[in-house]
C-alpha cells in the first residue's frame, strides 16, 4: 500500500517576485539572476509561469519532489518518459506533469515564478502556487475522462477516503505495477471483491463493502490521471473513484490484500529470533484518529517482521509496526491516541512472509526495543498557557485563489510546535501566527486573515498532530491553526509633522559616492570609465551656497581611475582631506585617492584629485572595500574583491603602509563568507577593539593584530530565513546609537534591512546589539516595509533617517524593484518596537549606488541611483529632505566659535548663543562625525553629545575623554534648542593627526598639509 505523500496536496511558500537582470557590461555575474534554461530535451519550450491550486491542481499527473537534485531538464525527462506533453517545476522541488491545463491555472507574469531550482541555483523552478510549464510540442491526447461502466462494474462516482480519522473506505489494498481503472476492476473481481476504487493515481483498493466514513464528494475532487493510462481518472487525495460491481458471477474472496493472505492459515507475531531488545508489543488500532506511528515507508511487496525491524532500527527508531500485509512504520512513540486492539486483528500474513502477522485493516503489530512504549493521547488545540499575548483564533482556510493568507513560511520537519511558531512570529514582530500540515509555520499580519480570504472552519478540519509536539494540533490540510497576538507589537507612528521632500538641484551625473566636505560642499565620486554619461570626468563638488544658480553651483573634478564601488573617508588631519580607495578593475582597485577641500561659500576652490599608482596604491586589488579610521588614527582598509565579479580579497591592510614587506592580514571569516560580505561596517568601540559585521556575522577585533577576540551571535535574519544578510549584496545600512557623556553605557549598533541569498527575500527589520555588553544579544525591530540598498543618515538630535532602497530584489545592476519611495525616523530613545515614525514620500526612485548625507542646516541631501533596471532611468537629480525639527517654523539657533581644534577632555566655550524657541536652560549639543556615503555605508557615522553646561550667552563644552570613545576626526557642531531645532553646524577636529596622517604621503603629486593646528578657515 503506497503511503500519502502529503507534498501533492500542500502548497508551499509564495516568495516576493522580482524582475529579470538585464544585460549590462558590469552587470554583476555572480548575481545573476535565476532564468528559465532555453536548451531544453528533445522539442521541449517553455510556455510561461502558470498559477496553481486556483480550483485544484494544474498539470494532475503523477508527481515527484527532490529537495536536492530538481532542474526543469529533469522534471521534463521524468514526465517525457511517462509520455506526458506537459511539465511543471513549483517551489524549486517539485515537478508536476500533465496532459492538460487544467483546474483554472492560466498564464501570469514570469517574475511570479522566481524560486531556484534545488538542483542548479541558477535556474527558476516556479513558486509557491505557480508552476514553470513546459511542452513537447505533442498534440495532447483527449482530456482525461471518469470512466463509467468496465464491463459489469458501474461507477458510484467519487467518495472520500481516510478523512477526520474515518479509516480507510475500502480495506484492502492491490500492488498493482501499472494502474488503470480496468486493472484495479479485474484485480478486485480476481479476489472476489464486489467494490473497487482507484486513489492518487496509483493505488488500487477492494473490499466487500463500502465502510463507515467513506461519503460522495464533488466527482470533480478525483482529479488524478491513472498511472498506468493518462486518459483516465484514479482518484485523488484522500479520494476514491469507486466501482461496484453488479454482475451475478464474483468468486469467493481470495486474497488477503497488500500481497499477503495465506488462504486462510493462521499467521502469528515473530517471539524469538529478533535483534537486540526487539520484541513484540502487541497488536494496535490505527486510523482511529491518525497514524498511531509517525514515520511510513513506501509499501513493500517483501515485507516481513525483520525487515521492518532491520529498517526502523537503522535509523535509531525504538518502534517498528506493520500493517495491512506491506507497510512498515518507524517512531519512537505511539501517538494519536493508540489503543490495543485484539491479538487476532492482525490477521494479514506479511507481503513477504506467509507465516508472520504484519497488521491488518487499519490494525498495526507493534515491536519495540523497550518495554515503557511511551504512548501519547489524541491531540488537541493548544488553547492555553500560550506564550506572550497570543490567544488561539481558530481553524482557517488557507490558500484562497493561489494565495497564502499568512505570507511567511517556515517548515520545521520533524520538531514544528505551535509554541514555536507564535514565538517566532512574535519576535519578528507579527501578529498573527499559523501552524499547517504539522511541519509548516506561517507568519503575518491579523489583516492577512481578512484581506486573503480566509475563512474560519471547524476545529475538527485541523487534524494533524505537531511533529514537535504530537499531543497538541498544528493544522491539517490547506488548514491553519491559527493564533493572534492581542495588543500592539509594533507601534509606528504616524505623526501630523512628517517633514517633506523637495528638488534640490538638477545633477550632473549619476553619483555612487557623497561627502560633505570641512568646505561644506558635497564632493561627489561617479564611476568614471564606466559611466553611461560620455562626457563624465568622474567627480564633481556642488557648492551649497550658489545652489539655484545652474551656471556656478557646480564644478567639475577629475579622477585617474574608476571609483566605481570604492570606499571613502574624511582623514583627521588638519586640512580634512578626503581619501578614496579602490576600484571597480585592473588599475583601479589599488587606488588612492586624496582631494583637499578648498574654496568657500561662493568661492571655487582649485585642488582636485590626486593620484598616481606608480607611485601611491594599495598591497591588495579591492572592489567594494571599507575604509575607517581607527583609535590610533590610521586607516584601516577591509575586505573587497580583486576586481569586478571576481576572487575575494578577504584581508585587510593600514594605511600608511606600516614598515616592512607585505602587512596584510588575512581574514578566514571573510573568505567564508564571500561574496556576501562586501562593504562591511567597521566601527571603533569604547574599548578601543574593533566592530566589524560582515554577512549575518559580526565580531570584535584586537586593534594591533586583529585576531578575534568574541565571535558574537550571527545577526538575525528574516522571519522566515536566517540566513538573510545585511552587506553588499544583501546591503543593508548601519548606524551607531548615540554616545552620551559620561560614556558609561556600552555603545549599540544599529543595522536596518538586508536580503536573503539566492532567490530574494527583502528585510523588513532592524537589528541591535551592545557588542561590549556581557551577554549581548541582539534585538529585532519590525519595520513598516521590507527595504534593501537602504540608506541611514545620523541627525543631530540623536535620530536616524532611513530613506532610500528597494522592496525586492538585492543590490546590483538589475537586481532589483519595486522602489521604496517612503522615508522613516528611528529615535533609539523611545522604547523597542515604538522607535520608528512613518514620514512622508518622495517620486523619485533610489536604488542602487543611492545615497543620503548630513547638509549643514541639518536638512539630508539625496542623491543618485543606478539601478540599470528596466524601467527606472539614470537618476542625476538631487533632493533634499526637510526633517521634522526643521518642519515647525522655528528660526534656527545661532552661535559662534573661534576653536575648532579640539583635544580630548579639552573645555571649549561655545559665545554668542542664540536660541528662537525656549531658554538657553534647554539647549543640547551634538557633535556628528563626518561621512562618506556609499551603498548603505555611511562610512565614519558616529553621534555624541558631550557634557556641556551653558550660562548667559555663552555654553562650555567638554570635548570626549579619549580615542576609544572618539576616534581622531572631523565633527559637525550642533546646539539645538528646546523643540528640537538645530543650528548649522560648524566643523570641528577632535583628537588631532596622532599618526601624522598630513605629512603622508611624502611623494611627487601629492599635497602633504602637515600636522599641527587647524588654520583652514571654518
Amino acid at each position: 500500500m503506497a503511503i500519502l505523500t502529503f507534498h501533492s496536496v500542500a502548497l508551499l511558500l509564495s516568495f516576493a517576485p522580482f524582475s529579470q537582470a538585464n544585460t549590462h557590461v558590469h552587470s554583476s555575474l555572480r548575481h545573476r539572476r535565476q532564468s528559465v534554461p532555453t536548451h531544453l530535451p528533445g522539442n521541449w519550450t517553455s510556455l510561461g509561469c502558470f498559477t496553481d491550486l486556483v480550483n485544484g491542481r494544474t498539470l494532475t499527473g503523477p508527481t515527484f519532489t527532490s529537495s536536492t537534485n530538481m532542474t526543469a531538464e529533469n522534471c521534463i525527462n521524468f514526465c517525457d518518459s511517462q509520455e506526458f506533453v506537459f511539465a511543471g517545476t513549483e517551489f524549486g522541488q517539485e515537478c508536476y506533469c500533465g496532459n492538460a491545463l487544467q483546474n483554472g491555472g492560466t498564464n501570469t507574469t514570469a517574475s511570479q515564478c522566481n524560486v531556484a531550482c534545488t538542483g542548479n541555483r541558477n535556474e527558476l523552478c516556479g513558486a509557491g502556487g505557480r508552476l514553470n510549464i513546459f511542452s513537447s510540442g505533442k498534440m495532447p491526447p483527449p482530456p482525461p475522462q471518469t470512466i463509467a461502466r468496465v464491463g459489469n462494474w458501474v461507477s458510484l462516482g467519487c467518495f472520500t477516503d481516510g478523512v477526520n480519522g474515518a479509516g480507510r473506505t475500502l480495506m484492502h489494498e492491490m500492488n498493482l505495477a501499472s494502474n488503470t481503472i480496468e486493472a484495479c476492476t479485474t484485480a478486485c473481481f480476481n479476489a472476489g471483491f464486489q467494490f473497487s476504487g482507484t486513489e492518487f493515481a496509483d493505488e488500487c483498493y477492494c473490499d466487500t463493502k463500502i465502510n463507515t466514513g467513506g461519503v460522495q464528494s464533488t466527482l470533480t475532487d478525483c482529479n488524478m490521471v491513472c498511472s498506468g493510462n493518462s486518459s483516465e481518472f484514479c482518484g485523488g487525495p484522500n479520494r476514491l473513484n469507486l466501482y461496484n460491481y453488479t454482475g451475478t458471477d464474483l468468486p469467493p474472496v481470495s486474497a488477503g490484500g497488500g500481497g499477503g493472505g495465506n488462504n486462510g492459515a493462521p499467521v502469528f507475531p515473530v517471539t524469538s529470533g529478533l535483534p537486540g531488545t526487539w520484541a513484540y508489543a502487541g497488536c494496535f488500532v490505527d486510523n482511529a484518529n491518525g497514524r498511531i506511528i509517525e514515520n511510513g515507508l513506501a509499501g513493500d511487496p517483501k515485507l516481513t517482521v525483520e525487515s521492518c525491524i532491520a529498517t526502523c532500527d537503522s535509523q535509531n527508531f525504538s518502534l517498528a509496526g506493520m500493517e495491512f500485509a506491506d507497510e512498515c512504520y518507524c517512531g519512537d512513540r505511539l501517538v494519536n491516541g493508540a489503543t490495543n486492539a485484539s491479538a487476532t486483528d492482525c490477521n494479514m500474513a506479511c507481503a513477504g512472509n506467509s507465516t508472520e502477522a504484519c497488521g491488518g485493516p487499519n490494525r498495526v503489530s507493534v515491536y519495540s526495543t523497550t518495554k515503557n512504549i511511551t504512548s501519547l493521547p489524541i491531540p488537541v488545540v493548544q488553547n492555553t498557557s500560550l506564550p506572550g499575548n497570543w490567544s488561539y483564533a481558530g481553524c482557517f482556510t488557507d490558500v484562497a485563489g493561489g494565495v497564502r493568507v499568512l505570507p511567511w513560511q517556515i517548515i520545521w520537519e520533524g520538531n514544528n510546535t505551535a509554541e514555536a511558531c507564535m514565538n517566532q512570529c512574535a519576535a519578528f514582530g507579527y501578529s498573527a501566527s499559523g501552524v499547517e500540515f504539522g511541519q509548516e509555520c506561517y507568519c503575518g499580519d491579523i489583516e492577512d486573515l481578512t484581506t486573503n480570504g480566509a475563512t474560519l472552519r471547524p476545529d475538527s478540519e485541523c487534524d494533524i498532530e505537531c511533529p514537535g509536539d504530537p499531543i497538541h494540533i498544528c493544522g491539517g490540510g490547506q488548514r491553519l491553526t491559527t493564533y493572534t497576538w492581542k495588543g500592539a507589537l509594533n507601534v509606528w507612528h504616524t505623526p501630523q509633522n512628517i517633514g517633506r521632500y523637495e528638488f534640490f538641484v538638477p545633477g550632473l551625473v549619476a553619483p555612487l559616492l557623497a561627502t560633505l566636505g570641512v568646505n561644506n560642499k558635497v564632493a561627489f565620486l561617479e564611476k568614471h570609465g564606466t559611466s553611461v554619461f560620455p562626457n563624465s570626468t568622474g567627480a564633481y563638488e556642488l557648492d551649497l551656497s550658489l545652489v539655484g544658480d545652474f551656471s556656478k553651483e557646480w564644478r567639475e573634478m577629475h579622477t585617474k581611475t574608476d571609483v566605481f564601488c570604492s570606499g571613502s573617508i574624511i582623514l583627521p588631519d588638519r586640512a580634512g582631506r578626503q581619501i578614496n580607495v579602490g576600484g571597480w578593475s585592473l588599475d583601479s582597485t589599488f587606488g588612492v585617492r586624496l582631494y583637499t577641500p578648498d574654496g568657500s561659500a561662493g568661492v571655487n576652490g582649485t585642488n582636485d584629485w590626486e593620484e598616481d599608482g606608480d607611485l601611491l596604491k594599495l598591497q591588495r586589488m579591492r572592489w567594494y572595500p571599507t575604509a575607517a579610521i581607527l583609535a590610533n588614527g590610521s586607516i584601516l582598509v577591509i575586505g573587497g574583491e580583486i576586481g569586478s565579479n571576481d576572487k575575494p580579497q578577504a584581508n585587510m591592510e593600514i594605511l600608511p603602509k606600516p614598515d616592512g614587506g607585505d602587512t596584510v592580514i588575512d581574514l578566514d571569516w571573510l573568505q567564508r563568507t564571500d561574496p556576501n560580505n562586501l562593504y562591511p561596517f567597521v566601527t571603533v568601540l569604547p574599548s578601543g577593539n574593533v566592530f566589524i559585521a560582515y554577512y549575518n556575522e559580526a565580531r570584535i577585533l584586537n586593534p594591533v593584530t586583529f585576531d578575534t577576540i568574541t565571535s558574537l551571535p550571527n545577526m538575525p535574519g528574516n522571519v522566515n530565513n536566517f540566513l538573510a544578510g545585511r552587506t553588499y549584496p544583501l546591503e543593508g545600512a548601519m548606524v551607531l546609537f548615540p554616545q552620551h557623556a559620561p560614556y558609561t553605557d556600552p555603545l549599540r549598533v544599529l543595522i536596518c534591512g538586508g536580503s536573503t541569498p539566492g532567490p530574494a527575500s527583502v528585510s523588513d527589520n532592524c537589528v541591535s546589539i551592545s557588542p561590549e555588553a556581557p551577554n549581548a544579544t541582539w534585538t529585532i525591530e519590525r519595520m513598516p516595509s521590507r527595504r534593501v540598498m537602504a540608506c541611514m543618515v545620523p541627525l543631530p538630535d540623536g535620530t536616524f533617517m532611513i530613506m532610500n532602497g528597494a522592496q525586492e530584489g538585492v543590490a546590483g545592476f538589475g537586481l532589483a524593484n519595486d522602489p521604496n519611495l517612503n522615508a522613516l525616523l528611528y529615535d533609539p530613545t523611545l522604547p523597542v518596537g515604538q522607535r520608528i515614525s512613518i514620514l512622508n514620500n518622495t517620486i523619485v526612485p533610489r536604488m542602487y549606488h543611492s545615497e543620503a548625507i548630513l547638509l549643514p542646516d541639518g536638512s539630508v541631501l539625496i542623491s543618485g541611483s543606478d539601478p540599470q533596471t528596466p524601467g527606472f532611468d539614470e537618476e542625476t537629480r538631487i533632493e533634499r529632505y526637510i526633517p521634522p525639527y526643521l518642519n515647525k517654523g522655528i528660526r534656527q539657533p545661532t552661535f559662534n566659535i573661534s576653536n575648532h581644534d579640539w583635544t580630548y577632555g579639552q573645555r571649549v566655550t561655545i559665545s554668542n548663543v542664540k536660541v528662537f524657541s525656549g531658554s538657553i536652560s534647554g539647549v543640547r549639543v551634538s557633535l556628528v562625525g563626518a561621512v562618506s556615503s556609499t551603498h548603505g555605508n555611511s562610512m565614519g557615522a558616529r553621534t555624541i553629545f558631550p557634557q556641556f553646561s551653558c550660562s548667559g550667552s555663552s555654553c562650555t563644552v567638554t570635548a570626549p575623554p579619549n580615542t576609544n570613545v572618539s576616534p581622531p576626526g572631523w565633527h559637525q557642531l550642533f546646539i539645538l534648542d528646546a523643540s528640537g531645532t538645530p543650528s548649522h553646524s560648524s566643523w570641528v577636529r577632535i583628537g588631532g593627526d596622532p599618526s601624522q596622517l598630513g605629512n603622508w604621503p611624502d611623494l611627487p603629486g601629492f599635497t602633504q598639509p602637515g600636522v599641527g593646528p587647524v588654520t583652514i578657515p571654518l
